[in-house]
């Protein structure tokens, strides 16, 4: 494993972005959440996701010159297009905005039109409850999860966030895809040859399979059955419909360097507590209290909020074969 100091890595991240044809303005705040996954310990979209990154810049999936544009409907109101670059940087524009915005009124709304994957949707809605704010977001992506009884893909594995600001930190992150498993983790293991739990995906036949590759060219199983598919549907029309962006069953995959710009979106919600209940903090750490106080139990999100705690502190390791492609991407 190569180990480096998390400058060495932020650094080593903007880098390979801008070696690979991003502005720096766009690499900074992809960078900024990879470390972030990493420390977290969801690595899946931390270091193994760059070259891959990189990848779509070099194909123009990705436009590493991007220049996103603010839009303001109303006070309460904004509209960033990421004009087909990384959506890290568009939600970071957009979130000047929103944060400020529910702060005073108490709450605020960002579309984000013409994106791109935004990585670990949680990251996203962290750095909003930060700020003492209810955070909610979701975000679309290619098609990959079928209506439940069907067989061809409408809906992308969708996933959805909240998190909550409680005595001092983030004490509440939830983040779930609409799947039983992020489409990416499959992705790992199919690179890797490793099975894939029973349950978690289904081939092109509709049938259940534990073969990772097999099931990239299938349907994700959604998260309960009907009820998943229902919550993707959900964030498809949130993310997509509202914010003009591409359908799942539009946008190009994520994965590989077929098609042009995904051109998906996404859609934040922040909420000033302080305005609606003078109890709100009260109740969350009651909530929290009755969560902890049971054995086997865990606080949604508390796993990575305590990694980040641990790691941030620390190296990051990346194993050597990952490590060399990267370097490989430098030159």
């Amino acid at each position: 494993m190569k180990k480096l100091s998390q400058k060495e890595s932020l650094e080593l991240a903007v880098s390979t972005l801008q070696k690979n044809g991003a502005l720096k303005e766009n690499a900074l705040p992809l960078a900024l959440g990879i470390i972030d996954a990493e420390n977290q310990g969801i690595k899946s979209h931390g270091f193994h996701y760059l070259p891959i990154y990189c990848l779509h810049l070099k194909c123009n999936k990705v436009k590493g010159s991007a220049k996103p544009k603010l839009d303001e409907i109303s006070n309460v109101a904004f509209k960033v297009d990421a004009d087909n670059g990384f959506a890290h940087r568009a939600i970071s524009l957009g979130m000047e905005k929103l944060i400020p915005s529910a702060k005073e009124n108490g709450i605020s709304s960002l579309a984000i039109t013409n994106s791109y994957n935004c990585g670990v949707l949680g990251y996203h809605t962290k750095n909003i409850a930060k700020e003492k704010l209810i955070a909610i977001g979701c975000t679309n992506a290619p098609a990959s999860i079928a209506p439940f009884g069907g067989i061809k893909p409408v809906v992308g594995t969708n996933p959805i966030s909240m998190a909550i600001y409680n005595k001092g930190d983030v004490k509440i992150i939830i983040d779930q895809s609409a799947s039983v498993v992020a489409k990416s983790e499959i992705s790992v293991r199919a690179k890797s040859g490793e099975k894939i739990p029973e349950g978690w995906a289904f081939g092109p036949d509709g049938k259940t399979t534990t073969d990772a590759s097999i099931a990239l060219k299938g349907t994700m199983a959604p998260a309960g059955g009907y009820k998943g598919f229902g919550m993707g549907l959900f964030v498809e029309i949130m993310s997509a419909c509202l914010t003009g962006s591409n359908l799942g069953i539009e946008a190009s995959s994520f994965a590989n360097d077929q098609g042009g710009p995904p051109g998906t979106g996404q859609f934040f919600i922040a909420i000033n507590p302080e305005k609606f209940s003078s109890t709100f903090e009260g109740k969350i750490a009651k909530i929290i209290q009755s969560i902890e106080s049971q054995e086997k139990t865990r606080v949604p999100g508390s796993k990575r909020i305590n990694n980040y705690k641990t790691n941030i502190n620390n190296e990051i390791s990346i194993k050597e074969e990952l490590y060399d492609k990267i370097i490989s991407l430098n030159k």
